[in-house]
């Protein structure tokens, strides 16, 4: 019995095509990949140049919303990331001389901008002293303001109280001079005549004695109305100058005290950082051109 070769169907043929077309598509993609990570493979000078980049723009780097000093703490990390890995990189090689310069910038600027932060953080412990003492002498003149209405209401109400029976007994003689006009007879009438003169003198006697309770107990309670109000006016003097006093205290805290985003300090650090990576770059090039065979 002989080797007999098995038929191939179309189906094989094309699972033959799809697997070589998937081998070199995936040859093509490891090619075409290896490419791309060589072109994006940077070179020293482009090293130099985007971290001179980094440090122009950190450089000026403005922070306009207070407080500043969180954004430094945002700030100088980043700077130390950006030498970092210009340091790390295989492609760059440092020398003493960088390593010292920058470390010396580094270190400067970081104390320049401890004391910032310090000085920032006790202006806002300042502020916030003064405004809470501004606010207590708010709230006493407020409650000053509230327990003066008070009192007044009670002497009014105390006065009101007081000159009710003389007012009352003022009035009872008019009612009864209403009532001491006789009828009937001629008799009665000649009585009365007689006796008039004395009752109208006991009739505006009592007015006029009830009259003169009147403005007692008025006076009595218009001096003491006056010497709450002089009271209260003295009160209210006093909060209203410590009022004035915590004011003043903010104005003059705040023109004397100078706070910002600290950009100049750190303007001059960077500044200093691309000098040293600038002196950096023609040191390596000199070295590179002295070791390098004359043609």
């Amino acid at each position: 019995m002989g080797y007999r070769p098995q038929a191939r169907t179309a189906r094989d043929f094309v699972r033959r095509s799809e697997k070589a077309k998937q081998k070199k598509s995936d040859k093509e993609r490891a090619s075409s990949s290896h490419l791309f990570s060589e072109e994006r493979v940077p070179s020293a000078k482009e090293v130099f140049d985007r971290t001179l980049n980094i440090l122009n723009r950190l450089g000026n780097q403005r922070f306009p919303i207070a407080p500043f000093y969180e954004h430094f703490n945002r700030w100088l990390p980043n700077l130390r990331t950006v030498l970092s890995e210009f340091e790390s990189n295989p492609l760059i090689s440092v020398d003493e001389q960088f390593a010292k310069q920058y470390s010396q910038v580094l270190s400067n600027i970081e104390q320049a901008l401890k004391e910032r932060r310090e000085k920032e953080v006790s202006h806002e412990e300042e502020i916030r002293r003064i405004n809470r003492n501004l606010q207590d002498a708010r709230n006493l003149l407020a409650r000053t303001e509230h327990e003066h209405a008070v009192k007044e209401k009670e002497i009014a109400d105390r006065k009101k109280r007081a000159i009710k029976p003389p007012v009352g007994k003022a009035k009872k003689p008019r009612k009864e001079q209403n009532r001491i006009v006789p009828s009937g007879t001629s008799f009665l009438r000649g009585l009365f005549r007689k006796a008039q003169p004395q009752r109208e003198a006991e009739a505006t006697q009592i007015p006029a004695s009830a009259k003169r309770e009147v403005s007692r107990i008025e006076q009595s309670f218009a001096d003491e109305q006056k010497k709450l109000q002089d009271e209260y006016d003295r009160r209210e003097q006093s909060i209203l100058e410590k009022v004035a006093n915590h004011q003043k205290e903010i104005e003059d805290l705040e023109a004397k005290t100078s706070i910002d985003d600290a950009v100049n300090l750190r303007r001059e650090a960077c500044e200093a950082l691309v000098d040293a990576l600038n002196a950096l770059l023609l040191r390596t090039k000199t070295t590179s051109e002295a070791t390098s065979p004359s043609p």
